[in-house]
């Protein structure tokens, strides 16, 4: 792992196994149409934005209240010349217990800097992650896409 790949860390007032099912229940924090599951390894599920962004998420590390990692496959961006950017990349998850609650430590392996969809997913992944897997931890609820969103393309290309 890199120390340019993307990573945010935030520490929330739940034990490691509440911070692991909120984190496996990404369709309370990611997207509600997300379609599959995760959790244990072999699981997968696609998170599909219709002519924007497409990719399946599969379990290939499930250490519950520990470590979670994702590998993308059948990865496709709408917004950057190189459409498979995200494919082969991981989604890692590390839960450390804190005095009073877990830290989860997210990283995307791969979206580093150097990568042109960086700016764009960078941003949207400290929302998901920073925002709505927080909220849905401390709240109950989080704030995932709902598959209603217009997403303008070529607003996204220009932002990256």
């Amino acid at each position: 792992m890199s120390d340019k790949d993307f990573t945010r860390t935030i520490t929330v007032d739940r034990t490691p196994d509440q911070a692991w099912a909120a984190i496996n229940d990404v369709r309370g924090w990611w997207s509600r149409t997300a379609d599959g599951g995760s959790g244990t390894v072999g699981d997968s599920y696609v998170f599909d934005v219709p002519g924007v962004h497409h990719c399946r998420m599969t379990t290939v590390e499930a250490e519950p209240g520990r470590r979670l990692v994702w590998r993308v496959s059948d990865a496709f961006l709408a917004f950057v010349d190189d459409t498979a950017e995200w494919e082969g990349t991981t989604v890692e998850f590390d839960l450390t217990p804190r005095p009073g609650g877990t830290e989860i430590r997210f990283t995307h392996v791969g979206l580093a800097p150097r990568a042109e969809c960086y700016e764009v997913c960078a941003d949207a992944w400290n929302g998901f992650v920073t925002d709505s897997l927080r909220g849905l931890l401390e709240t109950g609820a989080g704030a995932p896409m709902t598959g209603t969103e217009q997403i303008d393309v070529a607003a996204l290309r220009r932002a990256g």
